[in-house]
């Protein structure tokens, strides 16, 4: 056993027993490769990556690997998604020096951090290879790596700076609609998604079209969110056996994933099939709604109220070997003998076909056709097929159950835990499950007694009853953006002023003046070789970006203007420098949050829980919601409170319209 052994994280554990001697990252290990002068091997990645699970069996578990390793390295294994600072540098240092980057990340670097060469999975003779030449130039021309490490780690410094900018007149509406046109080239019209494999779902892109397909009445741009979206739920990246989406396809059909589930991916995905169902009223996305957050609550969701982090794309076949899909595909002959005397119409629901196959005889299940479409064409009726498919869903899950299932990342990730929150918190309400809410609340509850210091900053990780790691910019944004979801399905104040206090938080310990941006590590931390300013979206939305858009929020809640100005400072920066629209979307929900059809509205009354209800099932992203039953300390609701009636005050631009008792002419004043 190595070092590893004494982590919590399951990546790091799975590698406790390779015959690498793997240390963590941590002081007493940056300090050894110090003083012995060793360069560090780097090597990161995370629990349901099935290509670090190969390089893993390949190498990390060979002798003649960790023999070279040993002799001649400091060894580093870091979990990505408990340091996602470190993981952030040394990316941006392997796409300088690859031009790509991804999952198993392996670095070498001085002993001082710097890193001087890296790629992604390796080979094993190659690794070898790789490492023993290193080894050489390190003994016999060292000036060079130097020199090598002194260029690539100022290219990694410059590539974090974003240039400030003083004018406010150059984004405007040209500009904007230029962005949009540019990305709709990339459209892909038969599958939905982008023109090009392999897919990511990236909801916040679709967050984002859908919004602005309905703010500007576009049919073109709400058809291809409903095509991406229906084509997604078809299955292949969505269980459709059980609830759930893993994380990308490998094809252009959605159909093959890399079949981890990662949490942060499915609580996005509710968000954004309640918002679709909300626009398009479509029952298959609240279907899917419906066995997502089913799958978490029986998967996921810990006796403390928190959520786990992963599902493995690996699982034990029936040979007892670790094969990734092992837990999701189908033989033919299986599938005959389960659904027997149905087969046939089976096969034409999720194409046990050539459209269907994968490999190895086996098969992804999905549909390529609506069930009306396919009810049509074998002439039964809709009601019939939609019952015939949930028995067949039913009957696949008694006998998958039966299967070992994939391993499961137990550690519970704040900013992870926040993004499922919203999810439920947004579940809730579109449809209205008391369920949901509970979930979503008692996961508050537990962000806030078990993720928040008493000394006021969040741990990043819990596992195990006890929390660890000072928390980043990500966990800040997104559970200051929880804690509002929170409010505005309670209408709790607390969790306003949670979120006002972690705000002033992060000003405190992450705000860098000089660049307008918030760092993504606590200040108190020991640094690393460059600072790291996240502003890009990625499968996780950019930290600056959400961090920007609670700013917005708690500015109306608040009647804070300087919350407001640091927000329009962040967006003034950025909105010069897109160039691809689909990397900076939440900043362009950012761009739509300061247009002029943005309002707020105040709801005081008895009967403001009821109101906020039924706006709460519409789609209104254009409106900042609070309510009181009460007289309120809320800035924005102080002093609105009168008598036994419930009035609506309209605000736009910190001006309100006259308070009116009429629901219809607030509702159609905010849909006009």
């Amino acid at each position: 056993m190595n070092e590893l052994q004494k982590e919590t994280s399951p990546y790091l554990l799975q590698h406790a027993k390779n015959p690498v001697r793997w240390k963590a990252w941590n002081d007493d290990t940056l300090a050894k490769a110090q003083n012995e002068k060793k360069l560090i091997i780097i090597s990161i990645g995370y629990s349901a990556c099935h290509w670090c699970h190969v390089m893993e069996h390949e190498s990390f578990e060979n002798i003649e690997v960790a023999n070279v390793m040993n002799n001649n390295f400091i060894n580093i294994k870091i979990d990505r998604e408990e340091r996602p600072d470190i993981d952030a540098v040394y990316m941006k240092a392997v796409q300088l020096m690859t031009g790509r980057g991804g999952w198993p990340m392996n670095v070498v670097a001085l002993p001082d951090g710097r890193p001087v060469w890296g790629g992604t999975y390796f080979k094993k003779n190659d690794w070898i290879n790789s490492l023993e030449k290193l080894q050489e130039l390190y003994i016999e021309k060292p000036d060079l790596l130097v020199e090598y490490a002194d260029k690539l780690t100022e290219g990694i410094s410059s590539i974090s700076l974003i240039p400030l900018n003083e004018n406010n007149s150059v984004f405007g509406n040209e500009e904007f609609e230029n962005l949009i046109k540019k990305w709709k080239k990339s459209f892909d019209w038969e599958f939905g998604g982008m023109a090009r494999a392999p897919k990511f779902m990236m909801p916040n892109n679709y967050e984002f079209l859908l919004r602005l397909g309905v703010k500007q009445k576009s049919q073109e741009l709400l058809d291809f969110v409903n095509l991406t979206l229906t084509k997604m739920a078809y299955g292949g990246i969505f269980d459709v056996v059980d609830g759930g989406f893993s994380r990308y396809s490998v094809d252009m059909k959605w159909h093959i994933p890399h079949f981890e589930k990662m949490g942060y991916d499915n609580g996005q995905m509710v968000v954004l099939y309640c918002n679709a169902y909300k626009v398009f009223g479509n029952d298959l996305f609240k279907e899917i709604v419906f066995k997502t957050l089913n799958f978490i609550e029986k998967e996921w969701l810990s006796s403390y109220g928190s959520f786990y982090s992963a599902f493995d794309a690996d699982s034990l076949n029936e040979e007892n070997k670790l094969e990734e899909g092992a837990f999701y595909s189908w033989k033919k002959t299986e599938l005959q003998e389960i659904i027997s005397d149905d087969f046939e119409l089976f096969s034409k629901v999720f194409n046990i076909n050539e459209f269907g196959f994968w490999e190895n005889e086996n098969y992804v299940l999905i549909q390529n056709n609506s069930l009306e479409e396919i009810a049509n064409e074998n002439m039964i009726t809709t009601e019939l097929l939609k019952s015939k498919k949930s028995n067949w869903e039913k009957k696949l899950y008694d006998y998958r159950e039966q299967r070992k299932k994939p391993l499961l990342d137990d550690k519970c990730l704040t900013s992870w835990n926040a993004i499922i929150l919203k999810g439920f918190a947004e579940a809730y309400k579109t449809f209205g499950e008391e369920n949901y809410k509970c979930i979503a609340i008692n996961n508050g509850e537990f962000i806030a007694k078990n993720c928040w210091s008493e000394d006021g900053f969040l741990f990043r990780n819990f596992k195990n009853g006890k929390s660890s790691i000072t928390g980043y910019l990500e966990d800040y944004a997104h559970v200051i953006d929880a804690f509002i979801s929170l409010y505005e399905i309670t209408l709790d104040e607390k969790w306003l002023f949670y979120s006002k206090q972690l705000t002033h938080y992060c000003f405190d310990y992450f705000y860098n003046e000089k660049q307008q941006f918030f760092s993504f590590k606590h200040k108190n931390d020991s640094q690393l070789i460059s600072e790291h300013f996240e502003i890009e979206d990625n499968v996780i939305p950019s930290a600056n970006a959400v961090m920007a858009r609670n700013l917005k929020k708690l500015s109306v809640y608040y009647e804070n203007n300087y919350f407001e100005t640091i927000a329009k400072k962040m967006l003034q920066n950025i909105l010069p420098i897109i160039d691809y629209a689909s990397a900076f979307s939440n900043w362009l929900q950012l761009y739509l949050d300061f247009d002029e059809q943005h309002k707020e509205l105040a709801i005081c009354g008895k009967e403001s829980d009821y109101f906020v209800e039924k706006i709460n099932k519409k789609y209104l992203p254009n409106i900042t919601i609070a309510a009181t039953e009460k007289d309120s300390m809320l800035p924005f609701l102080r002093n609105r409170t009168h008598n036994d009636k419930t009035y609506f005050y309209l605000c736009e631009n910190k001006s309100c319209s006259a308070p009116t008792e009429s629901f219809e002419t607030i509702l159609q004043n905010i849909e006009n």
